[in-house]
């Protein structure tokens, strides 16, 4: 008699062991499913943060192009002043560049633009002319 209630517990061991192989199973994969959210959702904020570095880029570059264009021609560097003027590369973009002096001049070029969903961003750099 003895023999046969071990035979039954040991039977009902293994009925509640697969149990938690499932259980454990269903539990990895959740855990897996999260990491994968994870990482989607840190490629979404990388290729939002590669966008708004290329745009911080491209002002950059548009203000030493024309800080490059008024060291090529200083003796006509009034003709670079602008207020508010538009700058199609930039999202809503504008620019003021404004002169103060002439040997040297104190230029200063602000550039604001404002990607849509967005805080407004801008742009300043300095830079003295002399002819």
């Amino acid at each position: 008699m003895r023999t046969c209630n071990i035979k039954h517990q040991t039977h009902s061991h293994q009925a509640a062991q697969q149990g938690i192989v499932l259980l454990e199973a269903l539990i990895a994969v959740l855990l897996f499913s999260m990491g994968v959210l994870a990482l989607v959702g840190l490629q979404a904020a990388m290729m939002k943060n590669n966008a708004d570095s290329k745009v911080r880029s491209d002002a950059s570059y548009l203000a030493q192009q024309i800080i490059g264009q008024m060291w090529t021609n200083p003796t006509n560097i009034a003709a670079f002043a602008v207020t508010n003027g538009n700058i199609p590369t930039l999202p809503n973009g504008t620019q003021t560049i404004a002169i103060v002096g002439t040997n040297p001049a104190a230029v200063t070029i602000t550039l604001r633009w404002t990607e849509p969903g967005q805080e407004p961003h801008s742009f300043i750099t300095t830079a003295n002319i002399s002819p």
